[in-house]
């Protein structure tokens, strides 16, 4: 009797220790999870400021033959930028679609105008910022550079990033994705860039998470007269 009461002390022992050493984590499980599951995903990605319907790009006459310009296209894209009609090349290079000319990065105005092409009316631009670099945690991380960081004046800290060499629109940034990517830093367990789902301290928790729950049933299996009842 003395022997299994001793088992029992030992495994309520291990059992306390393990909720004490990861009590947080699962709580920062559970609190980003209850987040992802009452949050509407599209509006995470920021459709809300997105137009209905972007304009519908103009239909360009005159625009040069693709033997004119001095490079093999294997793979092409038109750009409107202010209006004004660009080849994208081999997602590297910007072509003038009317006169052949390299063009290298598009201007702070030629973003603006932009970014104003692909977002809804009203919203009044605070500043603008031009990112040659970013770093793991930024929360353009990851994306081609450089881009504009056009920085809106809005309660949500609304924030258009544009390609600075096509001109192509690219992403939104506001507080709800910023809490969003936040949240999910803490489930995932990647605090250097977030999106590495197969980190080695993730798997050492889940691990201790599954030791948590079987030291838990065995805790029950040990000290249950229920089930002491149940086994005689």
């Amino acid at each position: 009797m003395g022997g299994k009461r001793e088992i029992s002390l030992k495994i309520r022992k291990i059992h306390r220790y393990l909720g004490v050493f990861i009590g947080l984590q699962f709580l920062a499980w559970t609190v980003s999870g209850l987040y992802f599951s009452w949050t509407d995903i599209d509006e995470i990605h920021g459709d809300q400021f997105k137009r209905e319907s972007v304009p519908k790009k103009s239909l360009y006459s005159n625009l040069i033959s693709f033997d004119s310009i001095p490079v093999n296209v294997g793979k092409l894209n038109l750009v409107s930028i202010d209006n004004q009609p660009y080849y994208w090349i081999n997602e590297q290079l910007l072509y003038d679609a009317l006169d052949g000319t390299l063009k290298k990065n598009i201007s702070e105005k030629e973003a603006i105008s932009v970014a104003k092409q692909n977002l809804i009316e009203g919203l009044k631009v605070d500043h603008v910022e031009l990112l040659k670099t970013t770093d793991s945690h930024h929360e353009y991380r990851g994306q081609k550079l450089p881009v504009y960081a056009i920085h809106y004046d809005h309660p949500d800290l609304l924030v258009a990033y544009v390609d600075a060499k096509s001109g192509i629109f690219k992403k939104i940034r506001h507080e709800s994705w910023r809490w969003f990517d936040f949240l999910w830093m803490g489930h995932t367990m990647d605090y250097n860039g977030r999106d590495n789902f197969n980190n080695l301290l993730l798997r050492i928790f889940s691990l201790f998470g599954l030791f948590t729950v079987i030291s838990g049933f065995l805790l029950w299996g040990t000290s249950s007269p229920t089930l002491k009842r149940i086994l005689k």
